[in-house]
């Protein structure tokens, strides 16, 4: 295999393509699997059954995350694991996440500053004129999925036209949950799909094929699922009841009496979005967003800038750090013309923290490689090498908490299995993607998860039953595996028969 050939488009954090699993011959999986359940009854218990998920206070889901890396620090005691390899992980873990943090601080004064200089407004301002009920959820899809196939980031595309659609959907009175997953679905395929995306260059390189080789065979699943979730959505979309058809025109008329509303706001998203597609560092182009944005409110919205503080200045320092609120006449419009600055990213940083503490801990003391190897001994059949992949990846996803972890340890730990099953190595990597990476955005305290959730300002929970492309696409590899479709096995050696049954 030349991995620089195959990761050649996208630079990869060696700290997560190197990813060395631990293991830990002291570790039972009983004992590997003790944080794990304890997790999940304190985070289940928390999400549905204590109201307004209040039971440590607003934090309470990274208590929970740290508890259970305590835990799992405790069962690594016992089993002769050293605090000095656990710090080690848990700091491996939250170098991986440095720059999606620094992202999510931009994104945070990006929402700010986009909002008071008039680019959020005009996008649901002239998406209103052009996008109705009947055609807004595939349409969303559509557009989600061509901004992520450009620019390689379903993160990028929930930052940017996400925020859009699920305002303009708003306003036309469409769940917010349904627009949510509409976007994902979009995003995600796109970002599956294009050759920009780090998972998608991760996980042929975990497998062992080239990344060209990858996305063609990636293809005949995601393709499928992404038709199955457009007419999903278009049957949704002719059959919504929709509260605001008949209030566009009070909207519009708000929207134009609030801000200086012109087509060269668009200027701000477009220079984000080109220095993306042109592989600018994301920090760099989401900066210029950010920095752009303030000058365009100097120059557009100072009459908002005015109303919001004593000087300008400090109404753009305000929309960067801290809340900002923009009052109309109109109470849909002024839930959709607040922001929250990087201030209200800090309950997601957090949480993306404690997720990392929690995932370091369990990779220390061995049970993440301990849950897989025991998967990995129900592959007694090629389907059950397919499913045995699926569930590793969907549980490493819930378990540590990172897209990265649920790519490589699994394909790590399967590589040697498929070979010796006669199965070509893109057998594996389109696997890893279509369960790995798509269901990550399905778990409320995994890092994507808790991503969409602040940027898209929806519930995990309450989009996550509209995900349809993500939460289709695990199914649908594992229906190819079950009927032998599109299963490629290696030259010069067939797939075992009997594995077949």
């Amino acid at each position: 295999m030349n991995s620089e050939n195959n990761i050649s488009n996208i630079h990869i954090d060696p700290e997560v393509s190197g990813q060395k699993i631990i293991q830990n011959k002291e570790l039972n999986i009983w004992e590997a699997l003790i944080p794990v359940i304890i997790l999940m009854v304190m985070l289940a218990y928390n999400i549905f059954f204590v109201e307004g998920q209040e039971l440590l206070g607003t934090y309470t889901n990274q208590y929970i995350l740290l508890m259970g890396g305590g835990i799992a620090a405790i069962v690594g005691f016992f089993n002769k694991v050293s605090l000095s390899i656990m710090i080690s992980e848990i700091w491996k873990n939250l170098k991986s996440v440095f720059i999606p943090i620094m992202i999510l601080f931009l994104v945070g004064a990006l929402a700010g500053t986009w909002l008071v200089s008039g680019i959020i407004p005009a996008m649901v301002y002239y998406g209103l004129q052009v996008l109705s009920p009947t055609i807004f959820l595939p349409a969303s899809i559509v557009i989600a999925a061509i901004i992520s196939i450009a620019t390689g980031s379903s993160w990028t595309t929930s930052a940017t036209v996400g925020i859009a659609l699920v305002g303009i959907g708003s306003a036309l009175g469409i769940s917010t949950g349904m627009i949510a997953g509409a976007v994902i679905s979009g995003a995600y395929f796109g970002d599956k799909m294009s050759p920009l995306s780090d998972t998608t260059n991760l996980a042929p390189a975990m497998a062992g094929t080239d990344l060209f080789t990858h996305i063609r065979y990636m293809a005949f699943t995601t393709v499928p699922t992404i038709i199955i979730t457009l007419i999903v959505f278009s049957i949704i979309s002719m059959n919504i009841e929709t509260t605001g058809t008949a209030d566009i025109s009070n909207f519009l008329t708000t929207i134009d009496n609030t801000f200086n509303i012109t087509p060269y706001l668009f200027i701000v998203p477009l220079v984000v979005i080109a220095l993306i597609v042109t592989k600018t560092k994301p920090l760099i182009a989401l900066g210029t967003g950010v920095g752009l944005a303030a000058v365009f409110a100097f120059i557009f919205q100072s009459d908002i800038l005015s109303g919001l503080s004593s000087s300008n200045f400090k109404s753009i320092v305000n929309a960067i750090f801290v809340d900002t609120e923009i009052t109309t006449d109109n109470e849909k419009l002024n839930e959709l013309f607040s922001a929250g600055g990087m201030k209200g990213m800090i309950w997601t940083i957090l949480l993306i923290i404690s997720a990392m503490v929690f995932g370091g801990v369990m990779d220390a003391i061995g049970a993440l490689a301990r849950i897989t190897k025991e998967l990995l001994k129900l592959a007694t059949t090629v389907f059950g090498l397919f499913a045995s992949t699926v569930f590793s990846c969907l549980g490493l996803n819930a378990i540590a908490s990172d897209q990265y972890l649920a790519i490589v340890i699994p394909g790590k730990m399967f590589k040697k299995a498929y070979e010796d099953k006669g199965l070509a190595p893109e057998n594996l990597s389109r696997t890893l993607e279509d369960s790995g990476t798509v269901t990550s955005v399905l778990v409320p305290w995994n890092t994507c998860g808790a991503y969409q959730s602040s940027v898209l300002g929806v519930d995990t929970l309450s989009y996550a039953g509209y995900a349809i492309f993500n939460y289709l696409s695990p199914f649908t590899t594992l229906l190819f595996a079950a009927f032998n479709i599109k299963i490629r096995q290696l030259v010069g050696k067939p797939i075992e028969q009997e594995s077949m049954a």
